[in-house]
């Protein structure tokens, strides 16, 4: 038996991609994975090109970008046809994107209070923004939170430190 499985159950969650399919975060496993609320009408958006940098440098070696577009700040408006087209025709975005969700509150998605109860942020288990950055082990720990305002680029570090590319 895992003991880690009680503690660290990411690879129990799921989600609903942005094309409307089931999506296990257990396909995620053994894979250093940053998820991040992401929103296309956000002074943020652009890290979108910063978060398909990490992917596209780090896939080969074991990382993953998963992408939760939310409007709870209400800047994600439209449907899940509109957010994917912004990402991936403005931004190239060609990491994994799921359905929009909420990130707090009572109809938070299930996958963001438990991270938000492993690593609190400065107010808290709350979501402050969008692109507030969870880096999640292989084994699904949570490892770091990271602000909104923190560019992808300043993550890169820590994932070469823990693909073992340092």
């Amino acid at each position: 038996m895992d003991g880690h499985r009680s503690t660290t159950p990411f690879h129990d969650f799921r989600a609903t991609t942005i094309d409307g399919e089931r999506r296990e975060m257990a396909a995620y496993r053994g894979r250093l994975v940053l998820v991040v609320n992401i929103a296309t009408e956000c002074a943020f958006t652009p890290q979108l090109i910063g978060l398909q940098t990490l992917h596209d440098r780090y896939a080969e070696h074991g990382f993953t970008v998963l992408g939760f577009p939310s409007d709870q700040f209400h800047q994600d408006p439209g449907t899940d046809e509109d957010t994917k087209e912004v990402c991936t025709s403005d931004f190239e975005v060609t990491f994994p994107l799921f359905s929009k969700i909420d990130v707090n509150g009572p109809t938070a998605h299930p996958l963001w209070r438990w991270m938000c109860t492993q690593k609190a942020g400065v107010i808290g288990g709350r979501i402050a923004w969008n692109f507030t950055k969870f880096l999640i082990d292989g084994e699904g720990t949570v490892l770091r939170r990271y602000a909104p305002p923190v560019p992808p680029v300043r993550i890169a570090r820590r994932i070469e430190a823990e693909l073992g590319l340092r």
